[in-house]
C-alpha cells in the first residue's frame, strides 16, 4: 500500500482484483465498460419477453386469453411480473455459476407449445408440473455428464453450422419482427418484402434506419456500437411516433408498431404481482394419462434440451470462448444452470427459462463473461417495478440489432468445408431449417439424422459416435410424434 492509500482503497481495488481474477475479464480480453455495455445491450434486445411472454401465455380477460381445460387462465400482469423475475434471477445465476454472458429468460417455443397444444388438455398448473418434470429431467441428464457426452460427440462441422443456423435464425427472427419480411399469404410465395413487396410503414423504416446506423458504427468498429445505435433510434423512433401517431399493431393495424409504440410512459412505477409463484400441479398424467403426458414431456425435454446446447454453441463461438473442438468454459455448469431455469420457470408460471439468442447482441457489444449477466439480471429485476419503461424501445429497433447480430455469426462459415458431399448436406441443412422452421431443435434434429444416415451409407459409419446415432433415433422419434401421439390417442 503506497503512503496516499487509505485502507479502504486498498480494500476497494483488492475486491476488484479478485471479482476480474473469478470472471476472468482480464484474461478474456474484455474489461468493466465492455460488460456493463454488454450487459446493458443484451437487457434491452430481452426487455421484449417481459411484454410478449404475458401476451402468449396470459391476457388481459378470458375472452382473449389462453383458456386451459377447466377454463383457467392466467392474468398478463402477474405474468410480467414473474417473467421479469425468473428472467432476473436465472441470469444473475448463470453469471455467477457459470460466469459466461448468456442472458436467460422464458423460451419462446415452449410458451408458445404450452399456450397452443398443452393447456387444452391440461390446466395451466398440470402445464407447469410438465415443464418442472422437463426441467429436473435435464439437471439429471446434465449432472450425471450424459448432456456433456452429446455435445462433445457432435462433429465440429455440425458445431459450426449450428453457428451460423443460428446466426440466420436471429437475422430472420429480426427481419420478421420488424415487418421488414411478412407472410404473404399466399402459398407461393409464403414470404415477402414488407407491405405488398414495399416499405410501406413506419415502423420498417425505423428498423432499416436503425439496421444502417448500426451497421456503420460497427463497421467502423465504434465502441458501444451497437447501444449508441439502439439509444439513437428508439429517440428518432419516439419522435416520429409523437408526429405521427401510428401506435401498435394489435394484430388489426399492418402499419403499426409489431409490439409496443415507442411512447414515453404516463407512469413508471408498477408494483409486481406475484400470485402465480407456486401454482404448480403435477395431475397431468392422471388427466391425460401417462401415455400422453410422457409424449408430452418428451416434446418439452427435446425442444428445451437441444435449443439451449445449440444457441450455447453459437454464443461461445461469437465470444471466442469456444476452442477447436467447440467445448466452452464450465460446459457442464452451463448445462446444469440452464435445466435449473426450466424448474424455476415452471415453478413462477413463466414458462421454461433458457438461454437467449439475443445475448448475441451483449456479445457482439464486447461482454465475455458473467459480470454482462449480472447488469442484465439486475435490469431485469428493476423492470419488474419499472414496466413502462421496457416498453419505450419498440421491437423493431432490437430487431436492427439482431440482424446485425445474425451477419456477425453467419461469417464462421468461412470455417466449413464444403468439398466433401456428404458433410456438405448434414451442414446445409442445419443451417437452413433453423430459419425456415423457426427452430434452433429443427435444424439441430437435421442434420444430426443426416449426418448419420448419409455418412454411414457413405462408407464412414466407423467414423461416427454410438452416442450420435442414439440422439438420430431420439430425433426420428421427435420428428414423427404427431403421428406417434395419434396412435396413443
Amino acid at each position: 500500500m503506497s503512503s496516499t492509500e487509505t485502507p479502504t482503497t486498498a480494500a476497494s481495488r483488492g475486491l476488484k482484483a479478485r471479482v476480474d481474477a473469478y470472471f476472468e475479464i482480464s484474461s478474456r480480453g474484455s474489461t468493466w465498460s465492455r460488460e456493463f455495455r454488454g450487459g446493458v445491450v443484451t437487457f434491452v434486445t430481452m426487455a421484449y419477453i417481459v411484454i410478449l411472454n404475458p401476451l402468449i401465455l396470459g391476457g388481459f380477460s378470458a375472452d382473449q386469453a389462453a383458456v386451459d381445460v377447466e377454463g383457467g387462465w392466467l392474468p398478463n400482469e402477474q405474468v410480467a411480473a414473474v417473467t421479469a423475475l425468473t428472467a432476473g434471477v436465472m441470469t444473475i445465476l448463470f453469471g455467477v455459476i457459470a460466469r459466461l454472458p448468456y442472458g436467460f429468460a422464458a423460451g419462446l417455443g415452449i410458451n408458445s407449445f404450452l399456450a397452443v397444444s398443452v393447456v387444452g388438455q391440461v390446466t395451466w398448473a398440470e402445464a407447469m408440473g410438465l415443464v418442472v418434470i422437463n426441467g429436473l429431467i435435464i439437471v439429471l441428464l446434465a449432472s450425471t455428464g450424459l448432456r456433456e457426452l452429446i455435445f462433445n460427440a457432435i462433429p465440429r462441422p455440425l458445431k459450426i453450422a449450428i453457428t451460423v443456423g443460428i446466426g440466420l435464425f436471429i437475422a430472420f427472427i429480426g427481419l420478421v419482427d420488424s415487418g421488414f419480411v411478412r407472410a404473404s399469404g399466399a402459398n407461393s410465395p409464403p414470404v415477402q418484402l414488407g407491405d405488398a413487396g414495399s416499405i410501406a410503414t413506419l415502423p420498417t423504416a425505423i428498423f432499416v434506419i436503425g439496421l444502417i446506423i448500426m451497421g456503420v458504427l460497427v463497421a467502423r468498429r465504434v465502441k458501444a456500437a451497437l447501444l449508441i445505435g439502439i439509444v439513437v433510434t428508439t429517440i428518432i423512433a419516439v419522435i416520429l411516433e409523437a408526429i405521427f401517431r401510428v401506435g401498435p399493431s394489435f394484430g388489426t393495424n399492418p402499419a403499426g408498431w409489431n409490439l409496443n409504440a415507442p411512447v414515453l410512459p404516463t407512469s413508471v412505477v408498477a408494483l409486481p404481482d406475484f400470485a402465480l409463484i407456486g401454482q404448480v400441479s403435477f395431475g397431468a398424467f392422471e388427466r391425460i394419462g401417462m401415455l400422453a403426458a410422457v409424449m408430452l414431456v418428451f416434446t418439452l425435454v427435446f425442444t428445451n434440451f437441444f435449443d439451449a446446447m445449440g444457441t450455447m454453441t453459437g454464443l461461445a463461438s461469437e465470444a471466442g470462448l469456444a476452442d477447436k473442438d467447440g467445448k466452452f468454459p464450465r460446459l457442464k455448469s452451463a448445462l446444469i444452470v440452464e435445466g435449473i431455469g426450466a424448474v424455476a420457470g415452471g415453478a413462477t408460471s413463466a414458462s421454461s427459462n433458457t438461454v437467449f439468442i439475443e445475448s448475441g447482441a451483449g456479445i457482439g457489444e464486447g461482454a465475455r463473461t458473467g459480470v454482462a449477466n449480472v447488469v442484465t439480471g439486475i435490469l431485469f429485476l428493476a423492470a419488474m417495478f419499472f414496466t413502462p419503461l421496457t416498453q419505450i424501445v419498440p421491437l423493431e429497433v432490437a430487431a436492427a440489432a439482431l440482424v446485425i447480430v445474425g451477419a456477425l455469426m453467419v461469417s464462421q462459415i468461412r470455417h466449413l468445408d464444403f468439398t466433401e458431399f456428404s458433410s456438405t448436406l448434414p451442414i446445409f441443412l442445419t443451417i437452413i431449417v433453423m430459419p425456415l422452421t423457426y427452430s434452433i431443435a429443427n435444424g439441430i434434429g437435421a442434420g444430426f439424422v443426416s449426418w448419420v444416415l448419409v455418412r454411414s451409407l457413405s462408407g464412414k459409419a466407423r467414423e461416427i459416435s454410438p452416442l450420435l446415432w442414439v440422439v438420430a433415433v431420439g430425433f426420428i422419434l421427435f420428428f414423427v410424434r404427431g403421428p406417434v401421439e395419434a396412435l396413443i390417442g
